[in-house]
C-alpha cells in the first residue's frame, strides 16, 4: 500500500500519540523499529501518517512501550481500524482540508463545547445566516463555492440528529445575538432557531449579557471536542488561515480552565433562553 499523500488531522494524532508513547519510554526511532521487527523509516511514517498501522503491531508498539493505560491503547486502535468514510468526505477536493478536519473531529467527539464572542457557533447557524457570513469573505467566493460552503455547514448540524446525538454546550455572547450580519428578518429567525435548538434535552445553550459584571473573560473564540478518553480531547482555536487544532496537555487544560471561568459567568440555561426570547422581540 502506497504513501498517504494528505493525511487527515486524526490520522496525523494517532501518529503524534504513538510518538509521545515512545518517547515516555524513552526510546528512539531505531530501538522501537527493531523491538517490532521494522525498520526505522517504518516507524517514521507511521509516527508521520503516512501509513497505517494494524491493530497487531499498534498493540505490540504499546506493549513495548510499558504503556498500561489499556482504555488509551483501545481508543488509539479504534482510531487506526476505523475505515468509515464520513460524508464530509464527499467534500474532499472541493472544500479547503480544515473543512473537513473539523467536521471529522465532531463527528468522533464524546462531546462539544463551544465559545462565541462575535458569531453564532457554526453548527447553531441557521442557512441564510451562514450564506451571509460567507458572502463577507474577501476576496468574494464564486457562487458555486459559496453554496458547497453553506451547504457542509448545514451538514454539520448531523450531530445533533439520530438516536445518539453528540452532547452540544454552546455559550454565547449577546455580542454575537445582537450582531445583525443580514436584515431584522434574518436575525428574528435566527434567535428563533437558538431557542428551538436550546430546547433538545443534547443542546445547553448559555449567554453572556453585556451588563455582566467584572467579566474578564478570554475573549477568544474555542471549542472542545471529547476523545475516547481524556488524553485524546481536542480544543479548537482561531489561527490566521484556519482553525488550529491543539492536542498539548499543557494547552488543553488551558482552555479547560477558559471554558470553566466563561461558563461560571454565564446566565443558566432558563435565564438564557428567556434573555434570547426577549431579544428577539427587540430586534
Amino acid at each position: 500500500m502506497g504513501l498517504r499523500r494528505e493525511p487527515t488531522a486524526r490520522q496525523m494524532r494517532l501518529g503524534i500519540e504513538l510518538r509521545r508513547l515512545r518517547n515516555a519510554a524513552g526510546l528512539t526511532g531505531r530501538e522501537a523499529a527493531t523491538s517490532l521487527g521494522v525498520s526505522s523509516v517504518q516507524i517514521n511514517q507511521i509516527e508521520s501518517a503516512l501509513s497505517g498501522v494494524s491493530e497487531k503491531r499498534l498493540r505490540r508498539l504499546a506493549t513495548n512501550y510499558a504503556c498500561t493505560d489499556q482504555a488509551l491503547v483501545d481508543s488509539l486502535v479504534a482510531m487506526a481500524t476505523n475505515r468509515t468514510r464520513g460524508w464530509w468526505e464527499d467534500y474532499r477536493g472541493l472544500l479547503p482540508t480544515p473543512f473537513l478536519d473539523l467536521t471529522e473531529l465532531e463527528h468522533h467527539a464524546t462531546f462539544l463545547r463551544e465559545v462565541q464572542f462575535l458569531y453564532i457557533p457554526g453548527p447553531l447557524q441557521t442557512e441564510d445566516y451562514a450564506r451571509t457570513i460567507f458572502s463577507d469573505r474577501i476576496p468574494e467566493l464564486p457562487s458555486e463555492d459559496l453554496e458547497l460552503r453553506v451547504r457542509h455547514r448545514m451538514q454539520r448540524k448531523v450531530i445533533f440528529e439520530g438516536s445518539d446525538p453528540t452532547p452540544y454546550e454552546a455559550i454565547v455572547h449577546e455580542a454575537a445575538l445582537r450582531i445583525r450580519v443580514d436584515d431584522r428578518a434574518a436575525s428574528r429567525a435566527q434567535l428563533a432557531s437558538l431557542l428551538e435548538l436550546s430546547e433538545a434535552d443534547h443542546i445547553t445553550l448559555r449567554v453572556i449579557p453585556f451588563d455582566l459584571d467584572g467579566f474578564g473573560g478570554s475573549w477568544t473564540a474555542m471549542m472542545m471536542a471529547g476523545g475516547a478518553v481524556p488524553r485524546l480531547d481536542t480544543a479548537v482555536g482561531d489561527a490566521p488561515h484556519a482553525a488550529a487544532l491543539i492536542d498539548s496537555d499543557a494547552q488543553l487544560n488551558v482552555f479547560r480552565t477558559l471554558f470553566r471561568r466563561v461558563e461560571a459567568a454565564s446566565l443558566d440555561t432558563a435565564r438564557s433562553r428567556d434573555f434570547i426570547h426577549r431579544l428577539s422581540k427587540e430586534v
